[in-house]
């Protein structure tokens, strides 16, 4: 199998699991108790109790509204059904209307928070790369000497402690929580209130005060693994015979690591790439949160406690994506750095 081949199959394939994931997951909204006509059902109850008529207050729901309601929502209708009209009479619920956000489609909840998570999650991808695989080469460059104890000791803090909790301490520290914390930047959000009214210079500036602190939490996340992941691996190659080879031919240390075995390390961390895709721009629930971000994660954590299930799985849908076209991205840089690869079997 050549590479066009592979590739061409593995997107095949990517719309299988697609398709496959859509479906358990749609299931799941529609079977699971709680749904949007009993959150309905439970509201009008409590309106009943409150005017007094707790004692009965289900009995003073007409059956006719209680059909009415499993219309709107369509309930009424076979799964099958309701399955193909999501599928393709919404265009995978996008042109549904949101149950909370009234006269909005989950395509316009969705492209307002996706550039929000984007903005973000960009400048972290590229931040864990350039700061990790760096690192990973000068700590495995330094086994065992006293740059590669003291990082690995912060490293491991790093690792041990939550991006989420980190943020909290970060905002205690640096956002004038205190009376004896540095009041550097701001508490949260994305913007400045009157970020519109400010020069392009003004909201480029203030765009990167707001973004320092989680980005440093997003680089936080993926950090300690990387680098770890990055030093192991140049370590083992360089433990390789071929390296050796090149030594016994006269070549120095530098020119056997940096010419050969960081291109064979550069592996194991092209193939994770895809699974940080998903997290860098599709959002952080937790870091959203402590951020008060107003982007993807947290709008689909606000998606599931009201069980606004069109806007759940909008979002599912884009996250789904955006992981498999990953592990499609992982096996692309994989090929380029190692052009012998021909995924049929073989090098």
């Amino acid at each position: 199998m050549n590479r066009l081949q592979y590739f061409i199959t593995r997107l095949l394939l990517v719309g299988v699991s697609f398709l496959g994931i859509l479906l358990v997951t749609f299931l799941f909204t529609q079977l699971v108790p709680g749904g949007p006509v009993e959150q309905r059902l439970a509201e009008l109850r409590g309106q009943a109790g409150e005017g007094g008529a707790m004692g009965g207050a289900v009995e003073a729901i007409p059956e006719e509204q209680v059909q009415a309601l499993r219309e709107i929502y369509n309930m009424d209708k076979p799964l099958p059904e309701r399955f193909w009209i999501w599928l393709v009479d919404d265009r995978l619920g996008m042109r549904a209307e949101s149950y909370k956000y009234t006269n909005k489609t989950t395509w316009q909840m969705i492209s307002e928070r996706f550039p929000v998570s984007l903005s973000f999650g960009i400048p972290s991808l590229i931040l864990t790369y350039v700061i990790c695989i760096p690192l990973g080469i000068a700590k495995a460059l330094r086994n065992g000497k006293t740059f590669d104890l003291v990082s690995s000791l912060i490293v491991f803090v790093l690792y041990a402690l939550p991006a989420f909790a980190f943020g909290m301490v970060l905002r205690m520290l640096f956002c004038g929580t205190t009376d004896w914390a540095w009041n550097l930047f701001p508490l949260g959000g994305f913007r400045s209130p009157d970020w519109e009214t400010l020069s392009l210079m003004g909201k480029i500036k203030d765009q990167l005060w707001h973004m320092v602190l989680p980005v440093t939490c997003y680089v936080i996340g993926n950090f300690a693994v990387m680098t770890l992941l990055m030093k192991n691996s140049l370590l083992e190659q360089i433990s390789q015979d071929y390296v050796r080879t090149v030594l016994a031919k006269g070549a120095t240390i530098r020119h056997a690591v940096w010419r050969h075995a960081v291109r064979n390390a550069l592996i194991p961390i092209a193939t994770g790439i895809g699974g940080i895709l998903t997290v860098m721009f599709a959002g952080s629930v937790l870091i959203e949160r402590v951020f008060n971000i107003p982007g993807l994660g947290l709008l689909s954590l606000d998606a599931i406690v009201t069980r606004d299930y069109p806007l759940f799985l909008g979002i599912v849908c884009l996250q789904s994506i955006l992981g498999l076209l990953g592990r499609v991205l992982s096996d692309f840089c994989y090929m380029l750095i190692d052009p012998r690869v021909t995924f049929g079997g073989g090098r």
